[in-house]
Parts: structure tokens; sequence; C-alpha cells
């Protein structure tokens, strides 16, 4: 990395990009917050309303900023990504209205990276249209894999030209919506086999053999299609519905989870920067023994902290965006990344709900919505403890080389 590869500005064109989306954020998306006839059951956008939404996005030219052009995306790369999806999700309804919500925004992604013409014909299409939802299913209940994928039960056994999938999988993030699925399972029965066990398939909700378990109760506000736990008893998925190579099931999931890591960070900014923004209003405003809470030190400390924490968050971000824009995997950028925007979220709306007092604990803001949510951002796509054990695994082998810009 040399210096002059050092800049922090945006060109014209995605400036302009990021002023289109906040004000598509402000006119469309920010008034339907207040009123609860604008939310499903499972406290997400009405499915109804979100369809006249993503219609007005499409309009606007802002769907699918992941996706390739070709493919009817807006082709963006990484660091220009992050600058969107910050401005998205100023609302918590931004992200899914532009299409770059998980899992669909990491599914699109993977699956225009590594699937065959015939594959992203029949199953990525769909999903950038937005015809269809998508599915990730990986994690799994005990003994299975879970933040360590090579612990994977759930297995696939080749018989003919069908693999038949047994197993369960659990926590898998908008399921009961989905009809396209990306599934992991285990093609070597060898314990000792980590590198090239798992192998990666395509299936589609119709198919028999498996089924929805249950959809998982959670603390917090849930993505359309909740978090369900999911049996597989003799799903049969044809050999030509295999991504990628037989025992590339772990290469698959970190060509995936890496830039969904570091996209989950993008969007959790923009919410930080919304927490902010409700708390600096209210206390520029509220007065109390006789001035205004934003005179207080004790409420400029809380906010200048808070700040601080976003625009760190902002840098780290960009920095393993710029890398991924260079070929990288940017693993050690994105475990730092993933640390400090998830615990800079919980901060963030924490010291709004504080600010705001009783206001903000109710909900007559997105405050409580926000804190509820922001509770997952230290476990999902690997929790804090595992990017630490990364980053110090990586320390230990690289030594000072750690800090190095190349």
């Amino acid at each position: 990395m040399s210096p002059e590869n050092l800049h922090f500005s945006a060109n014209q064109a995605i400036e302009l990009l990021r002023l289109r989306v906040g004000e598509f954020v402000d006119q469309h998306l920010l008034p339907l917050e207040s009123e609860s006839d604008n939310f499903d059951q499972y406290e997400n956008i009405d499915q109804n309303l979100l369809n006249k939404k993503r219609q007005l996005a499409r309009e606007a030219g802002i769907w699918a900023p992941q996706v390739s052009t070709q493919r009817g995306g807006m082709g963006l790369s990484f660091t220009d990504q992050a600058i969107l999806y910050e401005e998205a999700n100023r609302s918590i309804f931004g992200p899914v209205t532009f299409h770059c919500a998980a899992p669909d925004d990491g599914n699109m992604r993977v699956l225009e990276k590594v699937g065959s013409e015939q594959q992203k014909n029949r199953w990525l299409e769909p999903i950038i249209k937005g015809e269809v939802q998508s599915a990730f299913a990986m994690t799994e209940p005990a003994p299975g894999g879970g933040s360590d994928p090579s612990m994977i039960q759930t297995t696939a056994t080749l018989r003919g030209k069908e693999w038949v999938v047994e197993g369960r999988k659990w926590f898998i993030t908008g399921a009961a919506n989905a009809a396209h699925f990306i599934l992991v399972a285990r093609t070597n029965p060898d314990p000792q086999e980590k590198r090239r066990a798992l192998t990666a398939f395509l299936f589609h909700k119709d198919q028999p053999g498996w089924e929805i378990v249950r959809r998982i109760g959670i603390m917090g506000p849930e993505e359309h299609g909740g978090h369900c736990e999911l049996k597989f008893d003799g799903l049969r998925i044809p050999d030509e519905n295999r991504l990628m190579e037989v025992g590339d099931g772990l290469k698959l999931t970190q060509i995936r989870l890496g830039p969904a890591r570091l996209t989950h960070c993008m969007r959790w900014l923009g919410l930080s920067k919304r927490c902010m923004e409700i708390a600096n209003d209210y206390v520029s405003q509220r007065e109390g023994f006789g001035m205004r809470l934003s005179d207080r030190e004790s409420v400029q400390l809380k906010l200048g902290q808070l700040a601080h924490s976003i625009q760190i968050g902002r840098l780290l971000v960009m920095h393993a965006a710029w890398k991924l824009d260079q070929g990288d995997f940017a693993k050690k950028e994105i475990s730092m990344a993933k640390l400090h925007v998830a615990d800079t979220l919980h901060q963030a709306a924490d010291t709004a709900i504080q600010l705001c007092g009783a206001r903000g604990y109710s909900k007559d803001t997105i405050l409580e919505w926000i804190y509820r949510y922001a509770r997952q951002a230290r476990l999902v796509d690997g929790a804090s403890e595992v990017h630490q054990m990364v980053l110090s695994a990586m320390y230990q082998d690289q030594g000072n080389n750690f800090w190095s810009w190349s």
C-alpha cells in the first residue's frame, strides 16, 4: 500500500449517489418508522409496503449495488458500497429496500462469483430481481458447526447423479420466506479431513426431503423469514446444483462470509450514525435545570466519544473495503472492523437511549428497536471472541509484520 493510495475522498459520481440515497431515505423511508401499521408482526417493514418502496428504488436506479451492471445491479466496488450501505442504513428499512440486506446480499455476491452460467440464470437472477428470497444454511446445533465450519455434521452422500442430504441446521436467517437455498454439507466422512470435507449445494424450498422445524424467537426484531431450524431427511439434490467442486465448501464459505461481515459493518455504521442523530436532536432542544442538555459537559463527552468511535469504525471499514478491491481477502482488516463496529453499534444505541431518557426507552423513537437488534452484532458471522482469536493467531504468526501496510 503506497502513500499515493492513501486518500479518503469519494469521487463525484459516488458522492452524488450518496446524496440520492440520502434523499430517498429521508423522503420515503424515515417517515414510515413512526407508524406501527407499517411494520409486520416481526417488527420489520410490511411486505406489501416494502414491495412498493422497492419499485421506487428500482425506478431511482438504486438497486442491488453489489451485483454487476450486466445482471441488473449497480456494479459498485467495495469502497463505493461502504459509502452507499452506510447512507442506506440511516433507516432501519434502508438495506432491504435497496436490496443490500443480509442474507440476499451475501448470497447474490457469492453466486455471481462462483456459480456456473446455468446456475446464475436459474438461481441468481430471481434473487436479483427480488422475485424470491434466499438463505444460507450452514450453522448447526451442537455438536455441529457454528463459528467453526469444520465441525459441520450434516451430510450429503452421492447416489448416482444425486446427493442425499441428512442432518439439521439452525438460526438460518430468512429461511421461512426463502425459495432458494445455499446449503453447506459434509461430503467427506473422514473426521481428520478439514480443508476438503465440505461441499456447497443449491436447492429449492419445494423440493421434498426437508422441513422447517420451527421459527426461533429472538430478542430483537427479525429479518423477513426469521431465524429457523431446519431438518433434512433425504433431500435429493442433482449434482448439477452443486456449487464449485466437491470439497470446495469451506472455500465457498470463506468467499461469502468475509465480504458479508464487512457489509454488516457498513450497515451498522449507518445505524450508529442514526442513533447519534436522534440523540443530538433531542439534547439540542431538551432543557433541564436552566440549560440545554447539549450544553452540559457530561452530554458533550458522551457524544464526542461516540463520534470518535464511529469515525474509527468508518476508517477500519474503508481500509478493509479497499483491500478487498485490490483482490486481497482482507481477513485481518475485516476481523478488526467487525470487532470494533459491533461494539460501536451497541455503544451508539445505549448512549442515545441514555441521553433521550424515557423517550429513548419507549417506542416513540426507533432507538429501542436498534438496541435490541444491536446485541446480535457481536454474535453473527463469528462471535467477537472468534475474531479476537483470529487476530491473535495472525500476530503470533507475523510478529511486527502484522502492522505492515503491504
